[in-house]
């Protein structure tokens, strides 16, 4: 029997698009659109952002200074979560009547800029009872450490854990830790997939 609900963030509940912040970002620096994200990959920035090994406004300063462009700590914050669309995956309704009947999760490989802005963005957020962040863990999907953190505040055996994630990867490692999990391709899907498991709303 189900007691968890765990979800993804990024491409589950919340689309995104990475390009809108390089084309936001493309003509208010020396680099297109096309090689600015190639520029940000040859550094470990990011990962380090995601894993809390660096503080926000720090990377904030060193990635401006790569892409040689003038944008201030709160300029740069908005700039950089414009990836979010506005219209979520999942239904606010649905999570809410998860929320009334099981514990929910969201397990997110994630930054501290991203995930204050969709606070304040998406108030869907609220039917979670607990965030497990890559940034607060320190580790990233899909290694063993996240899931293990997720494990700890289901409060459930492993088996009695649903998770959805639209990265197949990160499904095959939770299902290394004995969680039930399955990739999202889109709501019907998601819904057909807790019914099979007696999943109740």
């Amino acid at each position: 029997m189900i007691k968890t609900l765990i979800f993804d963030l990024g491409g589950v509940i919340v689309p995104f698009e990475f390009r809108r912040a390089y084309q936001a970002l493309d003509g208010r620096c020396p680099y297109s659109a096309e090689e600015i994200p190639r520029r940000i990959g040859s550094t470990d920035l990011v990962r380090r952002l995601e894993t809390g090994q660096i503080e926000a406004r720090d990377f904030v300063d060193q990635l401006t200074r790569l892409l040689e462009v003038k944008l201030d700590y709160d300029e740069f914050r908005l700039l950089w979560s414009s990836i979010f669309l506005p219209e979520t995956l999942v239904p606010d309704s649905l999570l809410a009547a998860l929320g009334a009947r099981y514990r929910m999760l969201l397990l997110s490989n994630t930054n501290v800029i991203h995930f204050e802005m969709i606070r304040e963005a998406y108030p869907l957020l609220g039917h979670f009872d607990h965030f497990v962040l890559s940034y607060q863990v320190g580790a990233l999907k899909p290694a063993a450490r996240i899931y293990h953190a997720a494990l700890e505040q289901a409060r459930c055996r492993p088996e009695e854990c649903f998770f959805t994630d639209d990265i197949p990867v990160y499904v095959e490692a939770a299902r290394r830790e004995r969680i039930d999990a399955v990739r999202f391709t889109g709501l019907a899907q998601l819904e057909s997939d807790l019914r099979q498991r007696g999943v109740e709303w």
